[in-house]
């Protein structure tokens, strides 16, 4: 049967499911009418995150759930600048050493606890700071949370730290954990991460595993008068087609980073029930690049890493692949993070020929199949597109004898084998960058964020003492100019050194209803943002 007729098939097999309500066993409507009338929002998700707490894994999917239950101290606005949230006002001393920050007066955990600079306390040095995949950088110049009282926490500095603010300015990214349930355990361990208590405008109700995870509206929310909608039900779709179908039938009401395959697009994009945002991913800037295992020879061998950088046509992964939702990436600082970016870096220009010269040149003679050596190469399992640049990768690495290896697997096991088993050659996948690169990038390039177990983080085994000079001067200095020349020397050794490749910028984007109102509202968009303004139009 060709692949043509199986994805109409299955395409067809997806809609009959979807409007016959046995698809995820929960009865369905056609028309989205009921759901608007009772408040009932359906977000499309998939995969299915392991667990829900992003202060202690950063996978995004996970953030489009926690991001309604729990909050931060801040939320960036569109031009990425701190607003209040949890926290009402904040100050910085002039020597950049002390942050104090005022709470909101009368905020409640959901299971009826005092929100205090307690809670804020613990989250920073317990929580962000061990174990949180970007927290370990962010706030590694955090000496103490000073508690004079219960609304005030003042946040002490060994030296100063620019990005720290904006790194509390998310509910993704720095969501306040209870003390009173976390205290004493270990959080990875403890159960509250598969059930959150929050603070936020929703809370957490039930989560049917392979099914959906619900959430209700939380009615003595401090902000009065929100939420308007009365619950939020996430439908995890595992199928591309049957999230396609789920949008065109009504019963999907949103999803995000580009849930349907690029190749529905067009089709998608007529239809007037529906809208499609493209804001909301300013925060993490996200591009796709491949990790490169350096514990393993050939792998070890700089040569190597250039040959396969060389043999990698961006420009056409691109466009065949990602329909040209995205462009070419040529350094580990995307140029959407404007201040920081850097084109005058060492380049690795489409071009077999000069891969196979490396390759040589390292040693590794073809075989009698033309091969070289053989790697595996494993791809993040979150949809076709991914897929497919495993594919692509595999393709255009077999040009110049290298033999790939695609291994296909759930989430928890690509995370497991990547990230504490070090059980890989190549991987691809994509990071978020964010707005400064201490909060995104250093976390791939720094040696001391090589922590078996924590997801997102050096997992190469890069180990640079010019490297790690480079990324903690940086930390700390709060001229701007100088800040910018010490990561515009951060980019050219990543260049040269390559323990990262960047494939791509991704453009990522946003399906909804089109009655569906005030999901994007903020720099991190329906990842970080709370829907506590999201209301349906009648």
């Amino acid at each position: 049967m060709s692949t043509t007729i199986i994805r109409s098939f299955n395409r067809a097999v997806a809609s009959l499911l979807l409007l016959t309500g046995t698809l995820l066993g929960c009865p369905v409507q056609a028309q989205s009418a009921a759901d608007i009338d009772s408040g009932t929002l359906k977000f499309v998700l998939s995969p299915e995150p392991p667990f829900l707490l992003t202060a202690i894994n950063t996978a995004l999917q996970m953030g489009m759930v926690t991001s309604k239950v729990m909050e931060g101290l801040l939320y960036l606005d569109n031009e990425l600048k701190p607003q209040p949230l949890l926290a009402q006002a904040w100050d910085i001393s002039p020597d950049g050493l002390t942050y104090t920050f005022k709470l909101r007066p009368n905020v409640k955990w959901h299971d009826g606890q005092p929100f205090t600079s307690a809670d804020v306390s613990y989250t920073i040095l317990e929580v962000l700071k061990k174990v949180h995949p970007r927290g370990r950088t962010a706030f590694a110049k955090v000496t103490a949370v000073e508690t004079p009282d219960p609304l005030t926490a003042v946040i002490k500095l060994s030296q100063p730290a620019p990005p720290m603010l904006t790194a509390l300015a998310s509910s993704y990214e720095s969501p306040m954990v209870p003390k009173h349930l976390f205290a004493g355990t270990d959080p990875s361990a403890n159960p509250y991460i598969s059930k959150p208590v929050g603070t936020g405008p929703f809370v957490f109700k039930e989560w049917k595993k392979g099914d959906y995870i619900l959430l209700e509206k939380n009615t003595n929310y401090w902000q009065a008068g929100k939420p308007t909608l009365q619950r939020i039900v996430f439908r995890i779709i595992s199928d591309a087609s049957a999230r396609a179908a789920s949008f065109e039938t009504g019963e999907g009401h949103i999803g995000g980073l580009s849930p349907i395959p690029l190749t529905d697009m067009p089709r998608i994009a007529k239809n007037p029930a529906l809208s499609i945002e493209t804001r909301g991913y300013a925060y993490m800037s996200p591009y796709m690049l491949m990790e490169v295992n350096l514990r393993k020879p050939p792998l070890n061998d700089v040569r190597v890493r250039q040959a396969i950088a060389h043999a990698i046509d961006r420009a056409r992964m691109t466009q065949v692949v990602w329909l040209g939702y995205g462009q070419p990436a040529v350094s580990p600082i995307p140029s959407q993070v404007t201040t920081f970016h850097s084109t005058d870096l060492p380049k690795y220009e489409f071009n077999p020929e000069k891969a196979k010269k490396l390759l040589d040149d390292a040693g590794l003679k073809p075989g009698p199949n033309g091969m070289r050596f053989k790697i595996t190469h494993d791809f993040i399992p979150f949809g076709s597109e991914y897929q497919r640049t495993g594919e692509f990768i595999k393709q255009q690495l077999s040009r110049v004898g290298i033999d790939v290896e695609l291994r296909s697997q759930d989430l928890p096991s690509f995370l497991r084998r990547a990230y504490t088993e070090y059980d890989f050659d190549t991987t691809s996948l994509y990071y978020g960058a964010f707005a400064d690169p201490t909060q995104g990038v250093q976390r791939l390039f720094w040696s001391k964020a090589i922590q078996k177990g924590v997801v997102f983080t050096n997992n190469t085994g890069y180990n640079s003492p010019e490297m790690d000079r480079v990324l903690e001067s940086a930390q700390g200095e709060n001229d701007p100019v100088k800040r910018k020349a010490l990561y515009l020397e951060m980019q050219r050794i990543a260049m040269t050194d390559l323990p990262v490749i960047p494939l791509m910028e991704t453009r990522f984007l946003t399906i909804s209803s089109s009655k569906l109102k005030n999901h994007t509202i903020s720099a991190d968009g329906i990842i970080g943002g709370n829907f506590a303004d999201a209301y349906f139009e009648k």
